[in-house]
């Protein structure tokens, strides 16, 4: 899914410059490495890394790992360490977001793009499959067929 231009291995390196170094110490080569690095559990900060990196609301982060917004500010304001599903979903969305940029070629399309009802989604928006079970593979696979040319 990455493209020519980018290796997975660049991919990743962003991801972890995304969240943060100080963060993210282990290299990641997969999506497999996700489970890895969340069995430790990272720190919350990573939360406030990818809200400022993709210039997200609070409440729009919130809303994608199904959380409250006073929740995530007190995880945060606590210096807490994620449980593991909240890390890998955070290295997931993280993944997806890098992924939109490449295939909308800048975060302000990949933004609208999130935002537009979209028939391959069953006429959601895709912003809103984010915070469901198997949400996130479903709008990386409509990217894909996007990236590829296929009409969706």
């Amino acid at each position: 899914m990455i493209n020519e231009r980018e290796t997975s291995t660049d991919h990743y390196k962003k991801l972890i410059e995304v969240l943060g170094k100080r963060n993210v110490k282990s290299k990641i080569e997969s999506p497999y490495d996700f489970i890895h690095i969340a069995s430790g559990g990272i720190n919350a900060v990573v939360i406030k890394n990818f809200r400022e990196y993709f210039n997200i609301s609070r409440e729009d982060t919130a809303h994608m790992l199904n959380i409250s917004s006073p929740t995530l500010y007190r995880w945060i304001r606590a210096n807490k360490n994620l449980d593991k599903n909240y890390s890998i979903l955070l290295f997931e969305l993280t993944d997806l977001f890098l992924y939109g940029i490449e295939v909308f070629k800048s975060k302000e399309n990949f933004a609208k793009w999130l935002n537009l009802p979209n028939t391959a989604s069953g006429g959601f928006e895709p912003q809103d499959l984010l915070e469901v079970p198997g949400g996130i593979s479903k709008v990386k696979d409509i990217m894909g067929r996007i990236e590829h040319g296929v009409y969706s």
